[in-house]
């Protein structure tokens, strides 16, 4: 991999900052039913064989009116997850949009975000925003270091894998994106914010399960010439400040749909 990578894994780690509560609902970080963590029917070693991971992007996602509500199980309780180091690749771009991959190719995804109170109840009109790489692991767009954070300087004019979207009066938003790529020193991850107009109440990231990571990077034809990441749960400079038995409440459940994309979700709580 690049010399940019290192340079990406370098400063993370120099730059993140202490890890701060905030609520995830969940019994003890998970939620329960479709929205839950995990399970060997939606993350097992099969869900990821090379003939049924869909390619070719959002364009891919023929059957999006027949995916599930990922929120239809009642959420017992919330537990704390953690603020996050927003990384060194931000920038100024608040897009309004749903699909934010602006016709890059990769295994579709479908990102859904509830985002609730301390008593779990769903919080209309916040400003939920995503970012991450590629399926090559560059961000783009205008960042505080462009040579830092973009495999080829043209990206610095493309804002590919970032976008906002407000929460509806179930406090859900919904991203068509893809599988990000990797770079050294960080396991497969998404950035997001969430917000008001005068107040920011959380910056965090969301992984994806190991075993569905290492899967597609095995078999799928987007991603296997990458190989495998470097770094998996216990080496990320994120993940390992978190204690083990709290990690869970970072990393997304996810499903495979009908056409092969996948469906991605998470509860996040930050009043």
């Amino acid at each position: 991999m690049s010399n940019r990578r290192d340079v990406l894994r370098l400063l993370a780690g120099v730059s993140l900052l202490p890890l701060v509560p905030a609520i995830g609902c969940g019994d003890d970080g998970g939620e329960s039913g479709p929205g839950g963590d995990v399970d060997a029917g939606a993350g097992g070693p099969d869900a990821g064989a090379q003939s049924d991971w869909a390619s070719g992007g959002t364009a891919a996602m023929t059957d999006k009116s027949s995916y599930p509500d990922p929120f239809t199980g009642a959420l017992a309780a919330c537990a704390l997850v953690a603020t996050t180091t927003e990384g060194p690749c931000t920038t100024e771009s608040d897009l309004a949009r749903e699909d934010v991959s602006e016709g890059w190719s990769g295994l579709p995804v479908r990102l859904a975000l509830k985002v609730v109170d301390a008593s779990c109840n769903p919080v209309a009109g916040m400003t939920v925003k995503i970012w991450h790489t590629n399926l090559e692991g560059s961000y783009s767009g205008q960042t505080p270091n462009n040579n830092m954070c973009l495999q080829q300087q043209d990206y610095s004019s493309q804002d590919f894998f970032r976008g906002v979207q407000t929460t509806d009066a179930d406090g859900t938003v919904y991203f068509d994106t893809c599988f990000p790529g990797w770079y050294r020193g960080r396991a497969i991850h998404i950035h997001f914010q969430v917000k008001s107009e005068t107040e920011s109440y959380r910056i965090s990231q969301l992984f994806f399960p190991e075993d569905i990571t290492a899967d597609i990077f095995a078999t799928h034809g987007d991603y296997s010439a990458y190989g495998q990441p470097d770094t998996v749960f216990t080496t990320d400079n994120v993940m390992s400040q978190i204690p083990e038995a709290q990690r869970d409440r970072h990393i997304l459940t996810v499903e495979r749909m009908t056409d092969g994309a996948m469906l991605a979700s998470k509860v996040v709580t930050v009043i």
